[in-house]
């Protein structure tokens, strides 16, 4: 299934019941802004409110780590989102946190689940209609996740990588940060990155008009980094959520071998066993 698609995709299915839409929009606390409210100020029809922060491990120090799978089943089940569903995810960015979203999704089994290229942006540019209404409680259904491993990259994963350069690492924070140039965003976080890793700056895959380069654009950038589309990659950022849109990008770019490391800068920058590497 192409992980993109367009407003017309679905406006066409806007009728479907089978088709669940869920506005994903999170900002770092820096922005100022309150993407639920957002959302009460103007969604697209039938769109619910996925929280990121809300859905995750609640138990874990580092900032919305995927959360047990149960958890992630009782969530989807209340949105009436079950296994037969197609899920469409959005977000106000135009293109920030939406895939980490998508990548949750995969993370958890279920494949048919695809972004909004360019968001809520690209919805508005066409004249497509917000609401202010709530999206009525949905029906009843069953989620069941079925976890997939290949797709999540934890610590011990990061460290025996480090050691053994048996994947690609793709850091998805801009060069300031990735050379500890400038302090991280967290406190209590040193600067720099893990070693081998080498820099992706999200923002340098998105299009002026908010939606992800053409495929071809894309492979060119990454071959430009030195990476290899054919070889095991995993992505980083500071706390996962701007690594999926790199995962998202070398999915579109052809790679097969992709997954993201959860805990990301937040949990690597914290640890004093971790090596780091600023040059």
């Amino acid at each position: 299934m192409n992980p993109l698609v367009t407003p017309l995709w679905l406006a066409e299915r806007r009728a479907d019941p089978l088709v669940k839409v869920l506005d994903c929009s999170w900002y770092m606390a820096a922005q100022k802004r309150n993407p639920s409210a957002e959302f009460a100020a103007g969604h697209i029809p039938g769109a619910q409110f996925f929280d990121i922060d809300a859905q995750s491990d609640s138990s874990s120090p580092y900032p919305h780590m995927l959360p047990p799978p149960d958890k992630f089943e009782t969530a989807m089940a209340a949105f009436g989102i079950g296994n037969d569903t197609t899920v469409m995810v959005y977000d106000t960015a135009p293109m920030f946190s939406a895939p980490r979203v998508w990548w949750m999704f995969r993370a958890f089994g279920h494949d048919k689940v695809v972004i909004l290229d360019g968001g809520l942006k690209a919805w508005t540019a066409v004249d497509y209609p917000l609401t202010t209404h709530a999206t009525p409680q949905q029906p009843a259904t069953t989620f069941t996740a079925r976890p997939n491993p290949a797709l999540v990259r934890s610590f011990d994963d990061m460290m025996r990588i480090a050691r053994d350069g048996s994947a690609q690492i793709l850091d998805a924070r801009g060069e300031p940060r990735f050379f500890a140039r400038e302090p991280e965003p967290r406190p209590g976080l040193r600067g720099g990155h893990i070693p081998g890793a080498k820099n992706v700056h999200y923002a340098t895959l998105i299009a002026a008009d908010g939606t992800l380069k053409p495929a071809g654009e894309l492979k060119r950038l990454f071959e430009s980094k030195g990476v290899d589309l054919a070889a095991p990659i995993v992505t980083s950022c500071g706390s996962g959520v701007t690594a999926a849109i790199v995962m998202l990008a070398l999915v579109v770019a052809g790679a097969q071998d992709v997954a993201l490391y959860d805990g990301s800068w937040s949990e690597w920058g914290a640890r004093p066993d971790a090596p780091v590497e600023t040059e």
